[in-house]
């Protein structure tokens, strides 16, 4: 008898061999997909994070600068209001304003 190939055992050898080492490598590429996967998943995680906090952060001052412009504006007039008292009496001191004057124009100032 004359033989052309392997054989029916060598055959089956030869493929066993073949889907052995393309389930290895197979499984490899599969590990190594998953750890790249997971490490890409990390990253975006720790971005958003930081994200967050940015906006936390300018959320925060925002609000910071906004409570400090209405202490501002919360101070204006009452400084504006002293100030106006000052110069009335400054006036009356200089003899510009009489007492009644005076008086009428402090009572127009605190009624506002």
């Amino acid at each position: 008898m004359n033989r052309r190939g392997p054989g029916l055992l060598g055959a089956a050898a030869r493929t066993a061999v073949v889907a052995g080492t393309a389930s290895a490598v197979s499984g490899r590429v599969q590990r190594r997909q998953q750890a790249r996967f997971a490490e890409d998943d990390s990253e975006q995680m720790a971005e958003e994070q930081m994200r967050q906090q940015m906006q936390m952060q300018a959320a925060q001052q925002q609000a910071a600068q906004q409570q400090a412009a209405q202490q501002q504006a919360a101070q204006a007039p009452a400084d504006d209001l002293i100030g106006q008292l000052e110069r009335l009496a400054e006036l009356k001191k200089q003899g510009i304003l009489n007492d009644a004057e005076f008086e009428a124009q402090k009572a127009r100032l605190l009624a506002e």
